[in-house]
């Protein structure tokens, strides 16, 4: 079981910490197995937290032992971080330990030296001052979190959900991201950089919505060609009404949300398959080649063959017959 231990420091702000704890917490596999172990370490029993006192089970010796370390933000970006806290993250590095920071979680793991040589990202009012005190980093603030390998950064408060989630898909794949990413009633996009690289979870719809059933037959049959009005069909509606509806239960329409399914159909055949792209292109419902790798560009941020180079490679690690 991978251990997630994230660090709780004095005036740690108790979003960021609650996030790690909630998404890796809530992940279970296929088979129903948890895959995360998640725990709350600090260097003292005792956690100022603003409006709360957080009494820690777990110490230095777990930290120590986790597979991942989550750093969340302080409340003040200039209160001094212990220098054990800083020796811990550098002894894990130098393991091979992934460290990530949340929100201005940058700005300590920053003090380690960590980020030193890389890009690195934070929220957009601690930006400047991250890139002021630590001139040898490359901030960048118009992006939601950055994928340094080892090191990970994320922005502000909530695109620490994003980075949970992307984790979950480095290391489960698609399948297991999107349903933690419903778990955690995910936005349907969320625009900047690396962040497209999540699987783009559809909307939740209410159960006994009159969407339902049309949404279920289109996942079913989304590689079809299809059009406004195939769907209003289906449904029983003009395509006005389908329209309306869309937009006031999802926030999208129906041909934007098809061409996202179908996109989250072709991310998962990238990751699973060894099928070609073109191929892949059909499959899923693309008139041509062309237009599919437009629209997974647009999309998801990067190409096709990008992305299953960057995922496909993590499934063949851990099943050496992909």
């Amino acid at each position: 079981m991978h251990t997630v231990a994230v660090l709780a420091l004095d005036g740690v702000v108790p979003f960021d910490l609650a996030t790690p704890l909630e998404v890796f917490g809530r992940v279970r596999l296929p088979d129903g197995r948890t895959p995360y172990r998640v725990l709350v370490c600090a260097l003292d029993r005792e956690v100022e937290a603003g409006a709360f006192t957080l009494r820690a089970r777990h110490g230095r010796a777990d930290l120590a032992a986790a597979d991942t370390i989550m750093v969340p933000g302080l409340t003040d970006p200039d209160a001094p971080v212990p220098p054990e806290a800083l020796d811990a993250l550098r002894a894990a590095a130098a393991r091979g330990t992934r460290i990530a920071s949340i929100c201005s979680g940058a700005l300590v793991l920053a003090q380690t030296g960590l980020l030193d040589g890389r890009r690195a990202t934070t929220h957009w009012l601690a930006a400047e001052l991250l890139a002021a005190r630590h001139p040898e980093i490359e901030v960048d603030a118009d992006v939601l979190y950055v994928d340094e390998g080892q090191v990970l950064t994320s922005a502000g408060a909530a695109a620490g959900l994003d980075l949970c989630l992307h984790l979950i898909r480095r290391d489960h794949g698609s399948a297991v991201a999107a349903d933690a990413a419903r778990l955690s009633v995910m936005p349907l996009e969320r625009e900047g950089g690396q962040a497209q690289f999540i699987v783009q979870p559809l909307p939740a719809t209410p159960r006994g919505s009159e969407l339902e059933p049309l949404l279920r037959w289109l996942e079913e049959h989304a590689h079809r060609e299809l059009t406004l009005d195939d769907m209003a069909r289906q449904a029983g509606m003009s395509t006005r009404t389908l329209n309306r509806h869309f937009r006031e239960q999802l926030g999208s329409t129906p041909l934007q949300w098809l061409l996202r399914a179908r996109v989250r159909r072709a991310q998962h055949l990238l990751e699973t398959t060894g099928h070609a792209v073109d191929r892949i292109a059909g499959q899923v419902g693309f008139g041509s080649p062309t237009a599919f790798r437009e629209r997974f560009r647009r999309t998801v941020g990067t190409s096709p063959a990008a992305y299953r180079s960057a995922f496909r490679v993590q499934r063949r690690e851990r099943d050496p017959q992909l």
